[in-house]
């Protein structure tokens, strides 16, 4: 009697099941290196055309291209709209910064950073400035106020604001600031004068004196006085003018 041939298994249809929890993990990874690639700075702009690009979130209607290209909605291109264009510049502005100012960074003369307020330059007063003294030490700061006019000559359509900041020491009844909110308002208005003077136009310029109120570090220690010692030039965003 011939014995039948053993018919040959089928492999199940479709990818392994593991393939699919595989699949999950190498997505999560790749996300996770593309959020650390990216800058952790947010274009509140861009995120905005993101979101719209998806239908059924929120108040947005969606369904928006995100190609560089006209958009009928708004009457305008993605890489000419005004808020893209502005964040772009501060960021090119913080980058020409850091590579104009190196050696005063190195030495601590000039931080550059960022907050909700815009980009900041900070001048340790210490540098810049004799002890209890409002007058800028001109020999000292020339170069570097030089280098932060030139920066701001570049930005023709930014406001900026110029912030005086002291320690918690009370100033000398006998000099010529009563409190440390006049120092500090004096400092920051002389920073202006020389601004001015190199080139930048006053109507942009703001002037603001904080006294101690702001601090950046702790006042129990020299160091930390030393560094709330300071004169911040910010360059405003939009949401702080």
């Amino acid at each position: 009697m011939a014995v039948p041939p053993k018919k040959k298994k089928c492999p199940p249809e479709g990818a392994p099941e593991w393939m699919t929890t595989y699949g999950d993990m190498v997505t999560l990874l790749l996300t996770f290196f593309v959020m650390m690639y990216t800058t952790a700075q947010v274009d509140g702009s861009k995120l905005k055309l993101i979101i719209a690009a998806f239908s059924g979130l929120g108040v947005l209607s969606g369904g928006n291209t995100l190609q560089a290209g006209q958009l009928a909605e708004l009457g305008n291109n993605i890489e000419s709209l005004p808020s893209v264009t502005k964040g772009r510049a501060l960021d090119q502005a913080r980058k020409r910064a850091i590579s104009q100012f190196e050696p005063e960074i190195r030495s601590n003369k000039v931080r550059i950073s960022e907050d909700e307020r815009g980009l900041i330059i900070s001048l340790a007063a210490d540098s810049f400035f004799p002890p209890a003294s409002a007058e800028v030490d001109i020999d000292a700061a020339r170069e570097t106020l030089r280098k932060a006019s030139s920066l701001l000559i570049s930005l023709p359509d930014r406001t900026f604001r110029i912030e005086g900041h002291t320690d918690n020491i009370p100033t000398d009844d006998a000099g010529p600031w009563e409190t440390n909110w006049e120092l500090s308002t004096a400092r920051a208005t002389n920073v202006l004068h020389y601004l001015v003077d190199f080139g930048v136009r006053e109507t942009q310029f703001q002037v603001a004196g904080f006294a101690d109120t702001v601090p950046i570090a702790a006042n129990e220690t020299a160091e930390g006085r030393a560094y709330n010692r300071r004169v911040d030039i910010v360059i405003l965003t939009e949401g702080h003018l």
